[in-house]
């Protein structure tokens, strides 16, 4: 029997999305990834040959460049923030659709050309760096996980750089959205060595989701 394949689908906004779209392609989880209470990662599904593992979106990316998953989902603020050589990421889904927006307090003035530095509060500290060098301003990024609406207030920062949806925690929060940085929307991810070791069967699942999208969009 060949190993099977391993697909990773992350934890968070996408995932509701994803279920529907892993069912169109003939994949359905065990009963017990549906198990609230369960501490496990690690499921079988109905096809033998198929595994999924649901971890945090980051590590999608981390888990299928390494080769340890053969496929993925994430969004494409990961797939930009990480930018992995062993990525291909050959069709966009559809789904987990926001935006990655730099925000500020409200009423206060966006980075302008006159500025050469600026402290952010990110999780995306590779994407924020790269788009500021864009503007001419040199960014100084302050790497956090979540809770960037309040570095303003307390003074770690100036802006932040983070996932915005409807921009209601925004709002609560007193900031506002400045300028949109990318359109963000879930990806199939997948491992170019599987791709082409694994022919027969990892290039045939790209293309069900190929489809799967397709009909999902029309």
């Amino acid at each position: 029997m060949p190993e099977p394949i391993i697909f990773a689908i992350p934890k968070g906004r996408i995932l509701d999305e994803a279920l529907p779209l892993l069912a169109r392609v003939g994949i359905e989880p065990a009963a017990d990834f549906f198990d609230k209470s369960s501490r496990a990662l690690v499921f079988g599904t109905n096809q033998p040959h198929i595994s999924l593992i649901r971890v945090r979106a980051f590590d999608v990316a981390t888990f299928v460049a390494h080769g340890a998953a053969q496929l993925g989902i994430v969004g494409s603020d990961v797939v930009d923030e990480f930018d992995y050589s062993e990525l291909y990421s050959p069709v966009d889904l559809g789904i987990g659709h926001c935006r990655l927006s730099l925000a500020g307090p409200e009423g206060s003035a966006p980075p302008g050309l006159g500025e050469s530095h600026i402290r952010v509060a990110t999780k995306y500290p590779a994407t924020t760096r790269r788009w500021f060098e864009g503007q001419g301003i040199q960014a100084e990024c302050i790497k956090l996980n979540g809770a960037m609406e309040i570095a303003p207030k307390l003074g770690l920062a100036s802006h932040i750089v983070d996932l915005v949806s409807t921009g209601r925690t925004l709002v609560e929060n007193a900031l506002a959205e400045q300028q949109i940085i990318s359109e963000v929307s879930a990806r199939l991810i997948v491992n170019r060595a599987a791709f082409k070791l694994r022919s027969a069967e990892v290039p045939a699942l790209v293309e069900k989701f190929r489809e799967a999208a397709g009909h999902a969009a029309s």
